[in-house]
């Protein structure tokens, strides 16, 4: 439906008209002063080039209809007491967001130097994308803020992740028309189709049109009326459309369609909470269409600027050397007429301030923006009850995820009343041995129910969609508002939200600095169906390298663990869902994997992150000739094998065996703060001993990380070298020169005198290469001698 502006006139009265105005043209002068100005804010006297900023950054563009947002969020939040927060999608409007938290006064209860005055004011203009100041973008600085925006795409899904289990919160998302262009924002609309009007809150989707990104058209704008309603309602959505460019029509039209979309949310609401209603609702979604760059210059240097694409950013460039474009910023300013929205001193007037909501309701204070405020402890059990019995190494196998799945069931049980752990995934959930959640909960859905389906329910947690961008929106959204959760994804496939988490390891390295901001739960990841044991896939779906994109962000803020069985992964889930503001990546197979340690070796284990394990090696009293070195599932049973060969064919050889858990252990403890000092790594790997290292992804993350150690020469690491294939098991360690034959002889090569006395046991190594590749084009399957191998120390 399009807001007739005649019937929208009998909504507002006249004094609401004024001061809905009053507090948008003052969050457009707070906007377009924080882009220009360094001095002068009030105009108390004519504006000169040196009250102009030498650099002028920022975008204009889309700050007035996040404004006019911010405005209209207000007034219903204080009409009808809401608890309510939104998500700017363009959140390169910032100064729109940081004029309203101003106005409202939670900027200045977050910093008390940036006063509610005329100091305070030219304070919060110079700070504006100036050195030592704050970012133009809707960054962690600013209050009432959980999605910066610096890369498009991402907000519909934070949206509906803070909605999620909080039925008290309605969250508004501002969608820029650039960003509707993205695939995770397409993908995102199906959103609706998992939220419970029962358990979760409301989305409330603002398509704002203003017609143009940085330098071309945008499709959605461009798109006729009648195409673009059916789109939105094929997304199961209702439009309610708000164009125009005249202020005071706007206001109104605005007013009744927030006022619209707000009854039918609470209609929707009530028939399913108070009345049992079952059938998947149609939300309302608003289409705002105003220009771009609304109220700003019209034409500059002959060319038009509003409502156009050289809006976007600065429209008047040249301010400090050419007198035109000073004069018409100067007038651009006066237009909003400065002197009746602020007071002598540069106080908002009362009318600026009549919409304002009191409290933790205005969008700035609200506690969900802040989510570590409202986090409670997650009620793990006791890791007892799950462990796997372990009498001696090696002599039983287990599914290290599906154990670790019996424990999540009883996490989802636990929080089954308070509602604030999720589990999601793209359709993986059962693939990657972790079904036994179904069992606490269903999976969440709100569209069609078929007699086949299974463990489908209106009010589960568990989360499937085949988008791992929504996924990560989702749990992002949700961990952000003071939840706990957990990503299940192939390990392959994790890659394509590599942008997403580098935003959100960005916020979390830049909330550490900001002591008003309250530690939210870590992102975590299980990375499993992992490149060793994809060889029913093939190539397309081996690829390791997540890892290494994590380890090049931020050390404080990210973690990486390969635990080698089942306990140690429960040690390792266990302290990642603890957690708080890390990104945990936990590798871990879903196959049938050896048990190496009992629960207590385990914790042990993974609170040292790296040790040696004596009961694998042959080391004596006079050091180890060799270190065998394992992180990974796969990389530690072929690391045993090679020592259990080694100790038969070469029993005088000293070998030690070191597992690495947590692969940050190995960067120095400068650099990270789970690194080892010089001593501890010497201590562990030797300074001058041969390091064989099998490593469960692309070896050169391991030399990266250890390239200044003092041994680094002596180390040589096996791991994936890009090659792959539909294959056996065995067959991808041996093309990738990581098997146990491979590591013999790569022992027999580097330990001094091993090459002329061992080489007859070189020569078996090859041998078994070569059979294992005839038999596998037989057999189809991989040698008996390495499909029955069991550990026999």
């Amino acid at each position: 439906m399009s807001v007739d502006t005649r019937q929208a006139s009998a909504l507002l009265t006249d004094d609401e008209l004024r001061t809905l105005d009053a507090h948008w043209r003052a969050a457009n002068y707070l906007s377009v002063g924080q882009i220009y100005l360094m001095a002068n804010p009030l105009l108390t006297e004519p504006l000169r080039p040196e009250h102009v900023k030498p650099r002028l950054l920022g975008h204009w563009g889309t700050s007035p209809g996040l404004n006019l947002v911010y405005t209209h969020l207000n007034r219903v939040i204080r009409a009808r007491d809401l608890n309510a927060l939104c998500i700017w999608g363009p959140g390169h409007g910032g100064p729109a967001v940081v004029a309203g938290s101003w106005l409202e006064g939670s900027y200045t209860e977050t910093y008390p130097d940036v006063t509610r005055d005329a100091t305070g004011m030219a304070r919060l203009f110079k700070q504006f994308s100036f050195p030592g100041g704050v970012p133009s973008h809707v960054a962690p600085e600013t209050p009432g803020s959980l999605h910066e925006g610096g890369e498009l795409g991402y907000s519909l899904s934070h949206a509906y992740g803070a909605a999620y289990d909080n039925p008290g919160l309605l969250v508004a998302c501002v969608i820029g028309d650039g960003e509707a262009e993205t695939g995770p924002l397409a993908a995102s609309w199906h959103s609706n189709k998992f939220l419970d009007p029962v358990h979760d809150g409301a989305v409330l989707p603002i398509l704002h049109l203003n017609g143009y990104k940085i330098a071309n058209p945008t499709v959605l704008a461009r798109l006729p009326e009648p195409e673009l309603d059916a789109l939105l309602k094929g997304y199961g959505h209702d439009p309610i459309h708000v164009t125009g460019d005249d202020p005071d029509a706007v206001h109104r039209a605005m007013a009744q369609a927030m006022d619209t979309a707000l009854d039918r949310i609470a209609a929707v609401q009530r028939a399913a909470r108070e009345e049992g209603a079952g059938e998947r609702p149609r939300w309302p979604v608003i289409v705002l269409r105003t220009p771009k760059g609304w109220t700003g210059p019209a034409e500059v240097d002959g060319l038009p600027v509003e409502g156009t694409w050289r809006a976007h950013q600065v429209p008047l460039a040249a301010v400090r050397d050419n007198p035109d474009h000073l004069r018409q910023l100067e007038a651009w300013l006066r237009s909003y007429r400065p002197e009746e929205l602020f007071d002598e001193h540069g106080a908002p007037r009362a009318d600026v301030l009549a919409c304002v909501p009191d409290g933790a309701r205005r969008l700035g204070s609200n506690p969900h923006a802040n989510g570590g405020l409202l986090l409670r402890e997650l009620p793990l059990p006791a890791l007892e009850r799950y462990a796997v019995p372990v009498d001696k190494p090696g002599a039983t196998l287990h599914e290290p995820t599906r154990v670790l799945g019996d424990l999540l069931e009883e996490v989802m049980r636990a929080t089954t009343d308070r509602r604030d752990f999720r589990l999601v995934g793209p359709d993986e959930t059962a693939s990657n041995r972790l079904q036994a959640v179904y069992a606490a909960s269903g999976k969440a859905w709100q569209a069609q129910v078929l007699q086949v389906d299974e463990h489908l329910d209106r009010h589960g947690r568990v989360m499937e969609i085949l988008s791992e961008h929504t996924c990560q929106g989702w749990l992002e959204g949700y961990l952000l508002t003071g939840r706990h959760g957990l990503f299940s994804c192939y390990e392959a496939f994790v890659h394509i939200v590599d942008s997403m988490v580098n935003q959100h390891i960005k916020w979390l390295r830049v909330t550490r600095r900001l002591p008003w901001r309250a530690p939210i739960a870590s992102l975590n990841y299980l990375l499993t169906s992992h490149v060793w044991r994809q060889d029913h896939n093939g190539f397309s779906h081996q690829d390791p390298g997540f890892v290494d994109h994590i380890l090049n962000k931020s050390p404080e803020a990210v973690r990486v663990y390969l635990p080698p069985d089942a306990n140690t992964l429960l040690s390792v889930a266990d302290h990642a869902l603890r957690s708080r503001d890390y990104v945990n990546v936990i590798v871990a197979g879903k196959q049938p994997c050896f048990d190496w340690l009992s629960m207590d070796q385990a914790r042990a284990h993974c609170a040292r992150g790296a040790g040696i394990w004596d009961w694998a090696g042959t080391e004596r009293g006079g050091g180890p000739d060799v270190v065998l070195a394992c992180a990974g599932d796969v990389p530690t049973q072929e690391v045993l094998a090679a020592a259990g060969l080694l100790r038969r064919q070469l029993p005088e050889l000293s070998v030690r065996v070191v597992n690495v858990v947590d692969i940050a252990r190995l960067l120095p403890s400068e650099e990270h703060p789970h690194g080892m000092t010089d001593f501890e790594y010497d201590g562990l790997f030797t300074p001058d001993k041969p390091v064989i290292f099998a490593y469960h992804g692309y070896p050169w993350l391991i030399h990266r990380l250890a390239y200044r150690r003092t041994g680094h020469k002596n180390l040589h690491v096996r791991g994936y070298k890009e090659i792959g294939t539909t294959t056996t098991p065995f067959d991808m360690v041996v093309r990738n020169d990581m098997d146990r034959y491979r590591l013999v002889m790569d022992v027999i090569d580097r330990v001094p005198g091993l090459a002329v006395r061992a080489a007859a046991v070189r020569q078996r190594m090859e041998d078994a290469r070569l059979r294992h590749h005839d038999w596998i084009r037989v057999h189809g399957t991989d040698l008996p001698e390495v499909a029955d191998w069991a550990w026999d120390g």
